[in-house]
């Protein structure tokens, strides 16, 4: 698809009689999405943010890209009434007919409005939407609130195959011809994405430990700038930590913690790159005794919400609680800590091993249930290192052969003797090696940030898989019994 038709397709789009005939069909599709994050609460209502087409729906396929908010009510925790509700990203492919292949995207038959007597269904599953998407990024097109933009530096062919990958949870990804991966953000929000700032950040420091962004999407809305999309070039080959420290585990004579030492090290040092580079390229801040006041009442909060939601937490909030009076104790001592942008949400799944040994950081958006000023405040590295840290437990309770779940029942097996401890003392000697200080030299603060994490652990277990829940209990046994 040429510039000029992407720029010619930027025709009004019926909105509200559009969104009133799409209301049924969205209700029904919305809530059995991975990536939408109000399950467990009806959707009372829709709101059009934005509707512009990309291929125009009155041709053999349409394509239109809406930014829609779902209204739910309230929990008792909020009060009562309905909330504004979470703005999503949705493309949606608008035929005739479907194909049989195309089937399972399917949303619905739309029975009045503009689009009456069409089917519509989710576009990423079909190649020519995914197409438009990438000759928009290539083309930096301009379509009604939506900009597209790329690094002229790089080049964007256009004839590359589009898969969709399947295994997404809070947002989806189109492969392009094993070129380039373009993730797709589902829930908007005001402002600039870490997944897209970040990278851009570490590429002006010339830091190769992430992908440096290839190209962008964003919408211009009442004065803010919503980041939509990034396209990245796609490590080809490449194994995710998750994967390669099961699939270590998987081998014979392995499981000592040995067969994953190397990587665990070579992680270490890739996360210390990436840590020193952010330091480089955006600014940082002391935490002094009032931050870092505020930092434990976040800690200790979370700790009763969740001791009060997980009765097997209970036993040991007293000890979980000496944790962060600890690190209160050592900020009213009058030590400060540096606090910097970090990536956030870092575990093993985060990280790619390519071919050639070299490990890179991926998914910078952070948590994506948190706000987005949160998740944009610099915090101490020692955040990212305790998340790590709890992810080679994790893998140390996971079955071999079963990648991503704990066993065939749902169970997680006990621990592998050491394993998880000989990889995390890899880890954190790597990380020395590039940072100049080991991690454990702060043991108070990394304490404490190991705790609030298996805390949050216990709490998303306990709701929602809770077969996994004996994970972070081990570690929360742990933890507590912590001089």
């Amino acid at each position: 698809m040429s510039e000029a038709a992407i720029h010619s397709v930027t025709a009004p789009v019926a909105r509200p009689e559009l969104l009133a005939s799409l209301d049924p069909l969205l209700r029904e599709w919305l809530p059995r999405q991975r990536w939408f994050a109000g399950k467990g609460r009806p959707v009372t209502g829709f709101s059009l943010v934005t509707a512009n087409e990309l291929l125009p729906s009155t041709a053999q396929l349409g394509l239109l890209h809406l930014l829609v908010r779902a209204h739910q009510p309230l929990t008792p925790a909020q009060g009562a009434g309905t909330q504004p509700g979470d703005c999503y990203q949705l493309l949606i492919g608008v035929r005739e007919a479907l194909p049989p292949h195309l089937a399972p995207a399917l949303i619905g038959h739309v029975e009045e409005g503009p689009l009456a007597g069409h089917t519509v269904y989710e576009a990423l599953h079909d190649p020519r939407p995914a197409d438009v998407l990438l000759e928009a990024l290539r083309t930096r097109a301009r379509v009604g609130e939506l900009r597209f933009e790329r690094d002229r530096r790089q080049e964007i062919r256009g004839d590359l195959i589009p898969r969709l990958i399947t295994a997404e949870q809070s947002n989806s990804s189109l492969v392009f011809g094993d070129t380039f991966i373009l993730k797709l953000l589902r829930r908007i929000v005001p402002g600039v994405n870490p997944d897209l700032e970040l990278p851009l950040a570490l590429a002006r420091e010339g830091c190769p430990r992430v992908p440096a962004p290839t190209a962008w999407m964003a919408a211009d809305l009442d004065g803010e700038t919503y980041t939509l999309g990034v396209l990245q070039p796609y490590v080809q080959g490449a194994v995710d930590g998750w994967e390669l420290a099961l699939s270590e585990l998987a081998k014979d004579g392995c499981r000592d913690g040995e067969g994953f030492t190397g990587e665990a090290r070579a992680l270490g040092r890739a996360t210390a790159e990436v840590h020193t580079a952010l330091a480089r390229a955006l600014p940082t801040v002391t935490l002094g005794h009032v931050q870092m006041e505020l930092l434990v009442d976040g800690m200790t909060e979370r700790l009763a919400t969740a001791a009060q939601a997980v009765p097997a937490l209970r036993p040991y909030a007293a000890g979980l609680r000496t944790a962060f009076e600890a690190l209160a104790d050592l900020a009213s001592e009058g030590r400060t800590w540096t606090a910097q942008r970090i990536h956030g949400d870092l575990h093993l799944g985060q990280c790619l091993r390519a071919p050639s040994g070299e490990w890179s950081l991926i998914d910078f958006e952070g948590e994506p249930s948190k706000p987005l000023a949160e998740r944009r405040m610099p915090q101490p590295p020692l955040r990212d290192i305790a998340g790590m840290l709890r992810s080679f437990d994790y893998a140390a309770h996971a079955v071999p052969g079963a990648l991503g779940s704990p066993r065939a029942g749902g169970t997680p097996v006990p621990a592998v003797p050491d394993w998880a401890d000989i990889c995390r003392a890899a880890y954190c000697a790597g990380y020395a090696e590039v940072a100049g200080r080991d991690p454990r030299a702060d043991p108070v603060l990394l304490r404490a940030y190991e705790t609030d994490k298996a805390i949050y652990e216990v709490l998303y277990e306990a709701r929602h898989r809770p077969d996994w829940l004996p994970v972070p209990m081990a570690a929360i046994r742990r933890l507590a019994a912590s001089p």
